[in-house]
């Protein structure tokens, strides 16, 4: 079963969506399941040393109580997931791009599941800045990635193209918000639903397929 998870690692639901599809796939451990990161950035026009978070903050949701309304929300149901939310820590909004061109790195490897992990948790609790290579070299190490063989990697251009051909594809399919998980390219939630909402629709995939095989075999 194919799951494709659209998302950027700079979005605080992609971070608890993320925590709450995997909770779910393993709650079905008889499924076979190929997780897939698919990139998508936030804030496709953020310069390439990012802003102020401040500065980010004010313009898109404007400055005081309704920014940290959000942010207290989103600490909320972060807190249920095991997420330590400290924006306090986050000084910068950084441009996301070379960090999907490393999980693309990393997905070669077999190693994006801890690398991505370490990305979300860097930036939203370690209040990282992940839009600094030598940071983004840091955790490509902690997640046990080679340093240089990952700096060789950033330094070139590799994955520019696919990462902003994935997010045109994501656009082009009408997902303007994220995360998205799609299901064997058939079915789609939008947002960091609950798990339990996505079992039906694991269950509902998997019985698809298996009523696929019994019909070639028929």
């Amino acid at each position: 079963m194919m799951i494709e998870f659209i998302a950027d690692i700079v979005c605080p639901w992609c971070y608890v969506g993320h925590r709450r599809v995997r909770r779910a796939i393993a709650e079905r451990p008889g499924l076979d399941v190929n997780f897939i990161w698919r990139m998508f950035q936030l804030n496709p026009e953020m310069p390439a040393e990012g802003v102020t978070r401040n500065l980010y903050l004010a313009a898109k949701f404007g400055t005081g109580a309704p920014s940290l309304r959000i942010m207290h929300y989103v600490a909320q149901a972060g807190a249920l997931e095991g997420i330590n939310f400290r924006f306090d820590l986050i000084s910068r909004m950084p441009n996301s791009l070379d960090a999907h061109r490393l999980i693309l790195f990393a997905q070669r490897t077999g190693q994006q599941d801890a690398l991505i992990d370490g990305l979300f948790a860097g930036f939203f609790e370690r209040g990282l800045d992940i839009g600094r290579r030598s940071v983004l070299l840091d955790l490509a190490v902690e997640a046990g990635l080679d340093r240089s063989d990952a700096a060789a990697f950033l330094t070139s251009h590799s994955g520019i193209e696919t990462v902003l051909a994935q997010d045109r594809t994501a656009r082009r399919l009408g997902i303007t918000g994220i995360p998205c998980t799609i299901i064997d390219g058939s079915y789609a939630l939008a947002g960091a639903q609950e798990s339990e909402f996505f079992l039906p629709l694991f269950d509902l995939a998997a019985q698809e397929q298996r009523s696929s095989v019994t019909l070639s075999v028929g």
